[in-house]
């Protein structure tokens, strides 16, 4: 069976590189087309000689890339799925606050939306909270949703030894510095644990770093380090002896597991992060994990004390967490969730 990823999308993006490895662990071959532009990548990929696919597949954040997907895969005979991971329109309204949700802009964009996702034989969402909002608010038939968790590589993402324990206890936030993730939070936090043998470091870059700076500006407890290649990503924070999820009070942080809560998960290293509705059915509630409110500076200092008064035995703590990864997200399971996926579509 032939898979084509069909759009712009980033191969490198965690999503999409976990995606691949899972059609191959599922017999799959999977083959690429990225066209130069995605309102005419229908024309293009007609003159490009593709073989022809059992199945075509829009990765993620991609859904300007679904009207030329849809129109050459159905002259081609093969079922086309969607794994958007976001709404676009939720990003707009919710996360950028680009516009209040009843504007006239902001309709459009739904319903352009809804229109995009309408053209899919099967809609993939990363959480069945996400894939709630996807049927409500993107209209989407729950006949054609289906979870596909998002998990970490596992030829990347698994344990490693924990750092000797002892202060100074580095706690450590990795990400692209967004509303979500909460950065300002963390760095709140980080002043109110000055008199904590913590070191709190952030890695990374993005839009809300220099605010994050600001707020943690005189501390001599906080660092921040630059961006590392993916390839090299588990390797740095697996020397924290606590990693940090998101701490963002957005509509969409409410509705995901980020990713950095199953790399962590999957490495073996403690994690706090929010509470959320997208952790329902899988961890929620575990106390394996640091649950804090969102945009709780306050709670997160304590949580931040609360893990590392425990010493050695944040080892344990980070052992169960890896249990959890294994018992609903290891790659095994997803491959299972991507069969069910493709099954639905070859029969749609």
């Amino acid at each position: 069976m032939r898979a084509l990823f069909f759009g712009r999308h980033d191969s490198g993006y965690s999503r999409n590189l976990l995606a691949e490895r899972l059609f191959a662990r599922l017999g799959w071959e999977v083959c690429h087309y990225r066209p130069p532009a995605s309102r005419m990548g229908w024309l293009t990929a007609f003159s490009a000689g593709l073989p022809k696919p059992d199945l075509v597949w829009v990765g993620a954040f991609r859904q300007p890339d679904i009207p030329s997907a849809a129109f050459w895969a159905a002259r081609r005979g093969a079922p086309l799925v969607a794994d958007p991971l976001i709404s676009a329109y939720q990003k707009e309204t919710g996360e950028r606050r680009k516009w209040p949700e009843t504007a006239r802009p902001a309709l459009r964009s739904l319903t352009r939306e809804q229109g995009l996702l309408s053209l899919a034989d099967v809609v993939a969402a990363d959480t069945r909270a996400h894939a709630d909002y996807f049927h409500t608010v993107l209209k989407v038939p729950e006949e054609k949703l289906r979870v596909l968790h998002v998990g970490a590589p596992e030829n990347l993402f698994f344990p490693m030894p924990m750092p000797p324990p002892g202060p100074p206890w580095e706690v450590l936030f990795f990400g692209s510095f967004i509303g979500l993730q909460g950065p300002e939070v963390i760095a709140d936090a980080a002043r109110l644990l000055a008199d904590a043998p913590v070191r709190v470091t952030f890695l990374g870059d993005g839009p809300l770093l220099e605010a994050a700076q600001e707020r943690a500006r005189g501390l001599s407890s906080v660092a921040f380090e630059p961006v590392v290649p993916f390839s090299l990503l588990p390797e740095r924070v697996a020397k924290a002896h606590v990693l940090l999820g998101v701490f963002g009070a957005t509509p969409k942080a409410d509705l995901v597991i980020p990713n950095k809560v199953y790399q962590a998960l999957a490495l073996g290293r403690p994690v706090i992060t929010r509470t959320a509705r997208g952790y329902e059915g899988t961890l929620a509630g575990d106390p394996a994990i640091g649950w804090v409110p969102p945009a709780d500076p306050a709670a997160l200092a304590g949580k931040i004390r609360d893990f590392t008064a425990e010493g050695a035995a944040l080892a344990k703590r980070g052992a169960r967490g890896r249990e959890l990864f294994q018992r609903f997200f290891n790659e095994n399971i997803l491959a299972g969730e991507l069969e069910g996926i493709l099954n639905l579509a070859l029969r749609r």
